[in-house]
């Protein structure tokens, strides 16, 4: 066998690409080097259009996202599409928002290509969390602030056990991040509110995410659900809970009007007991 074909045989059949949070030029060069490989391309709803510019001339494109909360085609259905264009001899990329390790389902279609020998490489994306904080100036960590983030799901907090409630989550992190949170804005605040969190912690809603016509809104528990309703952004939205939140007045460097400055800018602390003070009373934990 010479060089060529055993490079070939060596080369995956499956690439699972994040496509990154919405603004092209986040796709890494990988993420562009495997579009470009492309034969077929399974494609995900929040991927920006724009991104397919960088796939091969003559790649096949099939959408299997969900648009209006109806899936275009089931999860154990993309999986058998995928193996079976794999097994074709075509090489597949799986191209999805985000990351495809978080909240992205890549771990099922990866276990899928494993289970029936197909080779694959997955490459990772700017998740849509990453995005967001960092195009409305939020840094999930900052020192003296937040050293610990959970990432959730609407869809998790409603289905954890009763000791792992919404708020039980948030009381043991800095910094929380609900996905796709932004239609469930009311419930989630609510749940929040009635764990204990205090009506003044700060809140997050940020829409369309590192896309020019990025929306973030700034408030409290007690009163983004008022501000989100007056702005009426659009989705997808994410929530990003906790005093880092007050840091996006000074941060925010990517909207051209920077977010109305409810909270005071913060001069930056080495000691936890002076950011403390300076923050107030509002505070996750």
């Amino acid at each position: 066998m010479n060089r060529k074909a055993a490079t070939k045989l060596d080369m995956p059949q499956v690439f699972i690409v994040g496509a990154g949070p919405g603004a092209v030029d986040l796709l890494t060069i990988k993420g562009m080097q495997a579009l470009r490989k492309a034969d077929i391309i399974f494609y995900d709803a929040l991927v920006n259009p724009e991104i397919f510019q960088y796939a091969g001339h003559g790649a096949e494109r099939v959408f299997v996202g969900k648009r209006c909360g109806k899936r275009a085609m089931e999860q154990w259905a993309i999986n058998e599409r995928i193996i079976a264009s794999a097994k074709s001899g075509k090489t597949v990329v799986r191209l999805k928002g985000g990351d495809p390790l978080l909240f992205g389902r890549g771990g099922e279609e990866a276990l899928a290509c494993k289970q029936h020998g197909i080779r694959f490489e997955i490459i990772p994306g700017v998740t849509s969390a990453l995005g967001a904080a960092s195009y409305s100036g939020i840094p999930l960590t900052h020192r003296a602030i937040s050293s610990s983030i959970a990432f959730v799901t609407p869809r998790d907090f409603r289905t954890a056990p009763k000791n792992r409630s919404l708020s039980d989550i948030a009381k043991s992190v800095d910094t929380l991040v609900v996905y796709m949170g932004g239609l469930q804005l009311a419930e989630i605040v609510c749940s929040l509110m009635a764990g204990g969190l205090a009506p003044n912690t700060p809140i997050a809603v940020i829409s369309r995410a590192t896309l020019p016509d990025q929306q973030t809104v700034l408030g409290t528990l007690e009163d983004i659900d008022a501000g989100v309703t007056d702005v009426n952004p659009a989705t997808p939205m994410l929530v990003i809970v906790g005093n880092v939140v007050r840091l996006s007045p000074v941060l925010n460097w990517h909207e051209g009007n920077a977010p109305e400055q409810l909270f005071a800018a913060i001069p930056f602390y080495t000691h936890s007991g002076d950011i403390n003070e300076a923050l107030g009373e509002s505070r996750i934990i």
